[in-house]
């Protein structure tokens, strides 16, 4: 509707009025739109602010769901579907990353896993990138202790836990998931889950035997020298 003023406007600046106004819902039109697509887009990267971590954000997507799947796929198939990604790990969560609002939030980010009477064996894994800030040690006590609180069954299993949780900081923003598998799944490793056991037991071979290569170098070295040192002392 117009208002008093805009009645009483000339017919020539009334047409260039309706030119600007026009112009103007054109571009909020075009902005709505661009915005509504992008609202849209299943899958949208943004920056992470971080060297080689690319961040995807998902619009109707479990993280943990989608990754599970595509790395139970390759860990079965052992078909390599990726040259460039290392690592891919869903991110359910994100706070800032100061111990306070860490807490704060896991509190009830940890409830579906771990609150009575769900309970679990669990670990804590623990990344910074571009933050100098805060103690590993600080923030892994910490979270431990929250999963204790929620339920005293919830018992620390280095070795093979049901459940990893993932803390990934970057500069000021703290990005968490609770993930399964991760043992089986080599640390979701894409590069990784795909080696099969025989693979493995070569590399794991073929450096326990450069490792003894080492040990018998060096004790080598050492029989050498003695000898050395006992024809300087005969001397």
């Amino acid at each position: 509707k117009f208002s008093d003023h805009e009645e009483r406007l000339s017919g020539s600046d009334r047409e260039e009025d309706e030119d600007d106004v026009e112009a103007a819902l054109k571009k909020e039109v075009g902005q709505i739109r661009a915005s509504t697509e992008q609202k849209l887009r299943r899958f949208q990267s943004v920056e992470s602010g971080a060297n080689n971590v690319v961040f995807i954000r998902t619009q109707g997507i479990e993280p943990e769901n989608l990754v599970h799947h595509i790395l139970k796929d390759m860990h079965t198939t052992k078909k390599k579907k990726t040259r460039v990604i290392l690592r891919m790990l869903p991110i359910s969560g994100t706070c800032k990353a100061f111990m306070e609002d860490m807490k704060k939030y896991t509190e009830t980010f940890f409830e579906p896993w771990f609150k009575a009477p769900n309970k679990g064996t669990f670990q804590i894994v623990y990344k910074a990138r571009n933050n100098s800030h805060m103690s590993r040690e600080e923030v892994i006590k910490e979270l431990a202790g929250i999963v204790g609180s929620l339920n005293p069954e919830n018992k620390v299993d280095l070795n093979n836990p049901q459940y990893t949780i993932v803390v990934e900081i970057i500069k000021t923003v703290c990005c968490l998931s609770v993930v399964r598998d991760y043992v089986l799944f080599r640390k979701y490793n894409l590069q990784e889950v795909v080696k099969s056991n025989k693979e493995d037991a070569q590399q794991k071979s073929s450096l326990t035997e450069e490792q003894v290569s080492e040990v018998v170098k060096a004790e080598t070295e050492e029989e050498e020298k003695s000898s050395k040192e006992v024809k300087e002392e005969n001397k």
